[in-house]
């Protein structure tokens, strides 16, 4: 039986399959520059958040998604992360979110951010998403 498990797995790796491939999941991440936020009435939109050419998503689907960014002390600002098939509503400036689960996690995502009526313009930086797929 041993024998049969090793040829089975010398056979994964000639194929060029990852073991994380193998397993089904994995995670890919990607970091961006900031943006400046000026309107209260309209969001404004990160550049798109894709996965690097190295992620070897085949047909994944999110499982997890844990975000950051970084917005002025006091700043009232209105976030959200975005996959092309449905948004979800971010709480902080940094965490992790399921409301994109079961979605392609092939897909890029980007941030999205509107101020509170009445807010000077911000710049938010540092944003990071890690994606967590099955």
């Amino acid at each position: 039986m041993r024998n049969v498990i090793l040829a089975a797995l010398r056979g994964v790796v000639a194929s060029g399959l990852s073991l994380s491939a193998l397993a089904g999941g994995g995670s890919w991440s990607v970091d961006t520059t900031g943006l400046m936020v000026a309107m209260s009435d309209r969001a404004s939109a990160s550049q798109a958040l894709a996965p690097p050419p190295s992620a070897e998503i085949h047909q994944g689907r999110i499982e997890r998604v844990n975000w950051r960014f970084e917005a002025p002390p006091g700043a009232d600002i209105h976030a959200w992360l975005c996959h092309p098939e449905r948004c979800v509503a971010l709480d902080g400036q940094r965490g992790s979110a399921t409301g994109l689960a079961g979605l392609n996690a092939g897909a890029p995502l980007e941030f999205r951010f509107a101020l509170g009526r009445g807010q000077p313009p911000v710049r938010v930086r540092g944003l990071q998403v890690i994606v967590n797929y099955q």
